[in-house]
């Protein structure tokens, strides 16, 4: 049941965000604006609900399933990518790379804050 609660706090997220894009009509994805009003939510907050945590556990493990949509459509529409080839490789390149880079900056923040709390 605990497992139900946090997936229906996801839900009601991912539709606050859905809300929001459309009554602003921001060319931003409504799962994206869910999450960042989550986060936000969850640092005011400071710490994340078991039931939540346990929600989230399920989908982190499942997440490669989230991915395969927008995989599948990008294989259909290689079409439109012909001739931009090399700007598609530079920009998966690049945004990768600062991703990689922003989740190692960010990790060595929290860790380091987590170790300063400690102590």
């Amino acid at each position: 049941m605990s497992m139900l609660r946090g997936f229906l706090v996801l839900v009601l997220f991912f539709i606050l965000g859905e809300s929001v894009r459309l009554l602003l009509a921001l060319p931003v994805s409504g799962g994206v604006l869910g999450m960042v009003v989550i986060t936000f939510t969850l640092m005011l907050k400071g710490s994340v609900s078991d039931d939540l945590a346990l929600a989230s556990q399920g989908l982190i493990s499942v997440l490669v399933l989230l991915i395969m949509p927008g995989v599948v459509g990008v294989f259909f529409t290689a079409d439109q990518f012909s001739g931009q080839w090399l700007a598609v490789a530079a920009a998966l390149l690049v945004g990768t790379f600062l991703s990689v880079l922003t989740t190692l900056v960010l990790m060595k923040l929290v860790t380091t804050r987590g170790v300063s709390d400690r102590e």
